[in-house]
């Protein structure tokens, strides 16, 4: 095992829907426990002895409720990781309230340890398409029924990737959002023009990857203080 990642790690699932339970039957491989599951607000009072056992706190749950329970998790001084998307109007405070307080944080908008190589193949080739005006660029994504953010984060997360290296304009690259039965996850970046088109695209066939890259996460922040993306796993 690479020295920076921790085993036998007790983890508290903050969310135990569809990612919390693929996390923790994933967890028990990698030699964790899971000591404590909240699915709901009372649960943080009636569970807090179990919670402040915990080595790290893994958060999926709503927009609606990520904030809070990441700021919960820093009042008990417990380092969270969380997958949670859609709650971006209180990133940059939860972000802010992490460094000021000297806590712990790891976010990300997509786990998949494929997605994140996706995410810097987009990079590179907005890079290779900046100025090739004869290219129209769309994004779309496909998620199961149950998601609540459309577009998804890694949409987002695409286009802004899109805008900063290829030199255009956020507002002018559109996304088309789909949710269809219980599709895991499928992001498709397109550049057309009137000669050919170019794709790029991820398709999760599970849980089991975001799953694996919420795990990583948890064990590279074991020991660390401040707030880590996956760039900081993959090329740590």
């Amino acid at each position: 095992m690479h020295p920076q990642f921790a085993s036998d790690m007790k983890l508290a699932l903050i969310g135990y829907g569809r990612m919390g339970h693929a996390i923790e039957a994933l967890a028990r491989g990698r030699g964790h426990m899971v000591v404590c599951t909240v699915d709901n607000a009372q649960e943080w009072g009636s569970k807090a002895d179990a919670l402040r056992t915990a080595d790290v706190a893994i958060e999926f749950t709503t927009p609606s409720t990520a904030a809070d329970n990441i700021r919960r998790c820093f009042d008990m001084g417990l380092p969270v990781v969380s997958g949670t998307t859609g709650w971006d109007a209180e990133f940059d405070g939860v972000v802010a309230q992490c460094l000021a307080g000297g806590h712990s944080l790891f976010t990300a908008s997509n786990f998949s340890l494929g997605m994140n190589i996706m995410f810097r193949l987009n990079e590179r080739l907005a890079e290779l398409m900046r100025g090739r005006t004869g290219y129209e660029v769309s994004i779309a994504e496909t998620h199961h029924i149950h998601k609540l953010d459309a577009p998804s984060g890694t949409a987002l997360t695409l286009a802004s990737q899109i805008a900063d290296c290829g030199g255009r304009r956020l507002d002018e690259i559109p996304i088309e959002s789909f949710r269809e039965g219980e599709v895991p996850g499928t992001h498709t970046v397109t550049y057309r023009s009137e000669i050919d088109t170019l794709t790029l695209t991820h398709e999760a066939h599970s849980r089991q990857g975001l799953a694996l890259g919420a795990l990583l996460a948890a064990e590279f922040l074991q020991g660390k203080r401040g707030h880590y993306t996956m760039k900081d796993l993959l090329e740590g």
